[in-house]
């Protein structure tokens, strides 16, 4: 998700291939003329994965999470965080294809994860999606924290109250429960959209994000939640 271009930026090309249509040769493409193939004669938006990407703005997602709201209610929520799901589901099948081909490796297990995790949010940084700060220190206790700045949806509604970006969510627990063949769930516990600098989300194992949802829902600050976290609380 792209929210503005301009006419200069426009690239028509004639195919998808890296090489031929004129793609640098290099990792972590974050600008527009590095990472997207602007083909005006097709209608056409093509990433480096050769992914096709649809360019909205703020309107768009103001009217959409509106539209859901004013049809389902609070139900909004859910289905935001279900279509996150399985798009970070299928999406860990896709880095699955590309990120070997891309890096030239043979096995993805045996590297360094938080390497890898680079690797995968690269591309929604280009797309629009914010920058992110991944916290795995407590990785061994079954949970850890995003840092998720400059959020697409938070960014767009601002300060309604409440946290707004569950299909976000539901992206970190589709492709980290893929991505490690375990069940994982996601909840955000600090939302732009509260009046926050950022957003925070806490993934881990659903004990974990249950005790944490019934904490937030209770008022208690995401600081908060995450030292009870490190107590073992949820255990009691």
């Amino acid at each position: 998700m792209v929210s503005t271009v301009s006419d200069n930026q426009l690239i028509d090309l004639e195919d998808t291939n890296k090489q031929s249509a004129g793609f640098k040769i290099k990792h972590h493409h974050y600008g527009f003329q590095d990472f997207f193939n602007f083909n005006r004669q097709e209608g056409k938006i093509i990433d480096w994965n050769k992914s096709r990407n649809v360019l909205v703005g703020e309107s768009f997602i103001i009217g959409l999470m509106a539209g859901l709201e004013e049809e389902i209610g609070q139900a909004s929520s859910v289905i935001m965080y279900n279509i996150g799901y399985e798009w970070g589901q299928k999406d860990a099948q896709f880095f699955g294809e590309w990120f070997p081909q891309e890096y030239g490796y043979d096995d993805i297990n045996q590297l360094n994860l938080k390497y890898v995790l680079e690797a995968w949010w690269w591309p929604f940084i280009s797309q629009g999606w914010g920058n992110w700060e991944v916290d795995m220190s407590e990785q061994k206790n079954g949970f850890m924290f995003i840092n998720i700045f400059d959020s697409a949806i938070a960014k767009s509604l601002g300060d309604v109250g409440k946290p707004i970006c569950h299909i976000y969510a539901g992206l970190f627990a589709g492709f980290f429960s893929s991505l490690i063949k375990k069940e994982l769930g996601c909840i955000e516990i600090q939302c732009y959209g509260m009046g926050a600098n950022y957003c925070k989300f806490l993934l881990g194992k659903q004990d974990r994000v249950n005790a944490a949802s019934f904490w937030h829902e209770e008022g208690v600050t995401a600081k908060d939640i995450q030292k009870k976290l490190q107590h073992g609380e949820y255990r009691k």
